[in-house]
Order: C-alpha cells, then sequence, then structure tokens
C-alpha cells in the first residue's frame, strides 16, 4: 500500500487472529495495514503447540463440538459465538490449508486426538508445533499481499475520528498516528503481566501485557469475564529450563496421566481445564504432591505411558527439550504443576467479531464470550481464525460501504 493512501482495515495484532483478520480483509478488497508492538513474528500463537480442534471424526458434528464447549465453559460461553465456532471449523481447516498449513496425517485422513473435556477426537495437529505452522501459513499469506507492517508500534491510545478511527502508537522513533475506517483489536491477552504481578510463572510471550484491553475500554468498549484467567494444568516444574514451558495437552490425549506422590491417580486426566488444574491444586494442599528440587509444589505426568510411535509423530518438540535437559519422559516421569497461560475473558463481541463500538472489531484472546469462563484446549487457535476470517471481512465490508 503506497504511502498517503487511506487505511480501510487497521488490524493491531500479529498473533493468528490478527493474521487471519489482515488476510481475510484484503481478501475482501480492503487497504489493510498491520501494527504490531515489536515484530511480526513475536506472538503466543506461535507458540501454542496442543492443536486446533475441529468435527471432521466421522462420528463428529458441529453440535456436538458446541456440546462439549458449552460443558466445559459450565454454561457461561455465548451461544451464537459458540455455534459460529463450532460451524466453521471444518472450513477454518480448509482455508488454512489452502494458505499451506499441512496437518499430520494418518490412514489417509487426519491424525486427531481427544483432548480435555471433548467426547470426540477433533484435535489436528502438526507435530507439536501447530501454532506455528499456523501462524507461519498465514503471516506468508499476509506477506503475499500488499498490505503495509507497522512494527516495533505499541498502542497507546485509540478515538473515534472524522475518518472512523484514530490509533495513536509508542515507536522508537516517537509518536506515530495511524488513521483507518475500521481497526481490529488481535493484540491478545494480559496473562504475562499478571503472573508477573503475581509472582508466578506463565507459559506467555512478554508482550501478552493487557494495555490494548484497557485501552479499548477508555475508549468505552465493553467487557465480559475479565477476571476469569485460566491455568494450563501441565506447566514444566522441573528441571529449572522447562519452567514455565506449557507441556502439550495432547501427552494425555495420548495416554500420560497425573500421579500424586504416592503414584496414585487422583483426577479424569482429560477432564476440563479448570478441573483439572484445580485436582492438582488440591492434591498438592492435601500434602500429597511432590517438591521439585528448587522447592516448588509438583505431581507427577507420568508421560512412559505414551506409545513411542505416538510421541514420534505428535510431541517431537517436546521429546527434544526435555531430553536436551536430560530427561527422557518416555522413560520417566516428568513434574507438572499448573501455569498461568490464557485470558478467557475480553472485549464484547457479536457474530461478526464487532464490539459494542461501531467499526471497531476484537478477535482472539483479546475478546469474550467465545469460551466463557473456562476455554478448551485447541480452541483457541480455532477462536483466532474463524473470528479473525470474521472480523477481517466484516470490517472490510464496512470500510468500504
Amino acid at each position: 500500500m503506497a504511502p498517503g493512501v487511506p487505511i480501510d482495515v487497521l488490524v493491531i495484532g500479529s498473533g493468528a487472529a490478527g493474521l487471519a483478520a489482515a488476510v481475510s480483509a484484503e481478501r475482501a478488497g480492503a487497504r489493510v495495514a498491520v501494527a504490531t508492538k515489536t515484530t511480526l513474528q513475536a506472538n503466543n500463537s506461535s507458540k501454542a503447540q496442543g492443536g486446533i480442534q475441529a468435527p471432521l471424526g466421522a462420528d463428529d458434528s458441529p453440535d456436538l463440538h458446541a456440546e462439549d464447549v458449552m460443558r466445559s465453559s459450565h454454561d457461561t460461553a455465548d451461544p451464537e459465538l459458540v455455534e459460529v465456532l463450532t460451524s466453521e471449523a471444518p472450513g477454518a481447516i480448509a482455508w488454512l490449508e489452502e494458505l499451506g498449513c499441512g496437518f499430520t496425517r494418518e490412514n489417509g485422513g487426519y491424525r486427531l486426538a481427544r483432548c480435555g473435556g471433548a467426547s470426540r477426537k477433533r484435535l489436528l495437529q502438526v507435530g507439536d508445533r501447530t501454532g506455528h505452522a499456523i501462524t507461519k501459513a498465514l503471516r506468508e499469506g499476509l506477506e503475499a499481499g500488499a498490505a503495509t507492517v507497522s512494527a516495533h508500534h505499541r498502542l497507546t491510545s485509540l478515538a473515534q475520528s472524522a475518518a472512523g478511527w484514530r490509533a495513536t502508537f509508542e515507536t522508537p522513533d516517537g509518536a506515530d498516528e495511524l488513521d483507518a475506517a475500521t481497526v481490529v483489536l488481535a493484540s491478545g491477552g494480559r496473562c504475562f503481566a499478571e503472573a508477573a504481578t503475581r509472582g508466578e510463572l506463565s507459559t506467555n510471550h512478554p508482550n501478552a501485557t493487557g494495555e490494548t484491553t484497557r485501552i479499548a475500554l477508555d475508549a468505552g468498549a465493553a467487557a465480559r469475564d475479565l477476571d476469569a484467567l485460566q491455568y494450563h494444568p501441565n506447566g514444566g516444574a522441573w528441571p529449572a529450563t522447562m519452567q514455565g514451558y506449557s507441556i502439550p495437552e495432547t501427552t494425555r490425549a495420548y495416554g500420560a496421566v497425573l500421579l500424586n506422590a504416592e503414584g496414585e491417580e487422583f483426577t479424569d486426566s482429560l477432564g476440563p481445564r479448570d478441573v483439572v488444574s484445580r485436582a492438582i491444586f488440591d492434591e498438592v494442599e492435601a500434602g500429597r504432591g511432590v517438591e521439585t528440587e528448587d522447592g516448588r509444589p509438583a505431581v507427577w505426568l507420568d508421560t512412559t505411558r505414551i506409545a513411542e510411535d505416538d510421541a514420534e509423530v505428535s510431541l517431537p518438540y517436546m521429546l527434544r527439550r526435555y531430553r536436551g535437559a536430560g530427561i527422557d519422559p518416555l522413560a520417566e516421569a516428568i513434574l507438572t504443576y499448573p501455569v498461568l497461560h490464557y485470558q478467557n475473558g475480553g472485549l464484547v463481541i457479536d457474530a461478526h467479531a464487532e464490539t459494542t463500538l461501531e467499526g471497531l472489531y476484537a478477535c482472539g484472546e483479546i475478546a469474550g464470550g467465545t469460551h466463557g469462563r473456562n476455554r478448551m484446549m485447541g480452541n483457541s487457535l480455532l477462536e483466532c481464525v474463524v473470528f479473525g476470517r470474521r472480523a477481517g471481512k466484516a470490517a472490510a465490508e464496512k470500510a468500504r460501504a
């Protein structure tokens, strides 16, 4: 896009949601700009390992997927948003494949796993680097178009203007302002900053500090469930180099179970995230946990029950990480403890990802409602793609109307 050309859609954030929105908006005919806090590659989505859900199995359906989402959210999710999420999941997978993301396959179809809270096998994977593969495909799709990218632009304010919206940024060279007909907020949650405040570990990228949510609230946008932060049940607890690492939940999908100090199973290892995390906290508080060498609480994740063939196909990165630290997860159990991971709540959006402010859209972790107060594994990447596409298309149509 040439300098001075008006911006139709300004996307703030460069994770899976922001990239999907930008690609979708440009395909809808919009002039697109992307602003990102540091670099285009720096985001939480790229760190996502486990996979992306879609009801593609012969015994599955969008309705069953939706039922699992509502049950895992304890009926706090927005049913309209859930229906959009699950009904458009198969199309989202096809779109990602069109962009070049190749999901792991076996026996002529997708390799599907059952994740926590799910009643069917519906988790697609690219080994255990699914988020990396998805964001790479989306980024290449963006770079193949004409969108402009403003790196090292930290949002400081957002206000309605004659053109639509004006965004002000802090950059290494001072302040910068961008005017656009519409804006898509896709800059994620706040769990890195929240963990630092609490003195806890987090799986999040250091960019996950949450200021965009505050700026949107200051502009008048409504929010929901902002207090509902999620713990990943299986954070790495030891060795020290693995602390804060999110052990893929597919470990449990492929047979690993949680054990206390006595070697006893104490919970359904494939339960919803909040239930499993609470069970671990309770077990430790009851004195049946394990202490790491540096005095941190933990329980055992018995990964020796995972078949080697499954691990080599679906958990290669985890194996490399632990073996590099001197532990073979297929030969010995590993220590784990919940770690701060995800902001369940966020800005209120409608089915087209528009917030309560006209022309301002939100998608991905910054938006609330799709997961209610407890998200299922694998639905975050799906939400990014489904609602990123919707936000980009809707923002483009409004800007070009």
